[in-house]
């Protein structure tokens, strides 16, 4: 996810047309199945970079009693947690006819 500072997408919940959500197939069903692929693809992509941020700044003891406070992941972890959730992301990327899609079935 490289512009995910940068994305309009809603923080907090936001009242969407239905007619405009499902214009582009027709059918509010396969536009939310569409749109929710999107938002397990890009959580997906969330977690994967957030793993791997925090990593970096991993300490390992030997001991499960100790905890170590690591102000460098709090730090990560909060701009995660500011960040829109991934169907809001996935909502904003179909309105704006960023995601590709097509149905199989009516080109057979």
């Amino acid at each position: 996810m490289n512009d995910l500072k940068n994305s309009k997408a809603p923080v907090s919940t936001v009242t969407i047309n239905r007619n405009e959500f499902d214009a582009p197939t027709g059918n509010i069903y396969e536009a939310i199945s569409i749109a929710a692929k999107r938002a397990v693809q890009i959580n997906s992509e969330i977690k994967k970079e957030l793993l791997e941020k925090l990593e970096e700044f991993a300490t390992y003891s030997d001991s499960l009693e100790e905890v170590f406070e690591n102000k460098e992941q709090i730090e990560v972890s909060k701009f995660y947690e500011k960040l829109p959730k991934p169907h809001a992301l996935a909502v904003k990327e179909w309105l704006d006819d960023k995601i590709y899609h097509r149905n199989t079935e009516k080109e057979s």
